[in-house]
């Protein structure tokens, strides 16, 4: 990761850490419409969806990929840097587990 790209830094409108150890680092996102999480970079990571969510993630090289996931579903990131909005119309709250 990118010390630099510290989503608790350049993204803290958006992630609030909850928790820091020597294994993990959790935040809580919290997305409101149209909200935007600047270029930031994360470890690998894991992604719990607490409400229903529109986000559009701007990958390197300018791509966008558009993900709905619903509350309740847990994904798999890959580490890397991205840039995510909330295209929805209502907040977008998600719980981030970075692994270190």
């Amino acid at each position: 990761m990118n010390a630099s790209l510290d989503p608790a830094i350049v993204a803290a409108n958006v992630y609030k850490p909850v928790l820091e150890n020597a294994r993990v680092r959790v935040f809580e996102a919290h997305f409101a419409p149209g909200d935007k999480a600047a270029w930031h970079d994360h470890p690998d990571h894991i992604i719990h969806v607490l409400t229903d969510a529109n986000l559009r993630l701007t990958l390197p090289g300018g791509k966008n990929m558009d993900i709905a996931p619903r509350a309740g579903e847990t994904m798999w990131m890959e580490a890397g840097p991205h840039e995510a909005v909330n295209t929805g119309k209502s907040e977008a709250r998600l719980l981030v587990i970075e692994l270190k």
